[in-house]
């Protein structure tokens, strides 16, 4: 099944003051094929501890741009994904696709994908 996206100009997001994170992309999720989705992975991919932060509406990842720093001094790993959306995630244009499952479905694909095991979740609205 294709969904038919919106996709928002990388040069949109450039310049923006305290983000210097470079941006990971995933386009063939499970259920989710030629969708993109956005994601910050920042820290070391075997560090003890790693935090998965979990945006709400109407934001992105960049909500998270003062707290990133505090985790990575802490020898952590930070994975801040863009929910589809937002931010630089792709954007479906039909509303009835915004559902829980929807969204509830794509963030278990990238945990897979991303092989998270015993995060600590950091949540804000919706996200959590």
């Amino acid at each position: 099944m294709t969904i038919d996206a919106k996709r928002t100009p990388d040069e949109r997001f450039e310049s923006l003051p305290g983000w210097p994170y470079a941006p990971h992309y995933l386009d063939d999720l499970p259920g989710y094929e030629g969708l993109r989705v956005h994601y910050v992975d920042e820290g070391p991919p075997n560090a003890v501890r790693t935090y998965l932060c979990l945006h709400g509406q109407p934001t992105w990842s960049y909500l998270y741009r003062k707290m990133i720093p505090v985790f990575l001094d802490s020898g952590a790993r930070v994975i801040a994904p863009d929910w589809l959306g937002f931010g630089r995630s792709d954007k479906p244009v039909d509303d009835a696709v915004y559902t829980f499952h929807f969204h509830r479905n794509m963030m278990i694909e990238l945990i897979r994908r991303l092989d998270l095991h015993d995060v600590t979740l950091v949540c804000q609205d919706w996200g959590g």
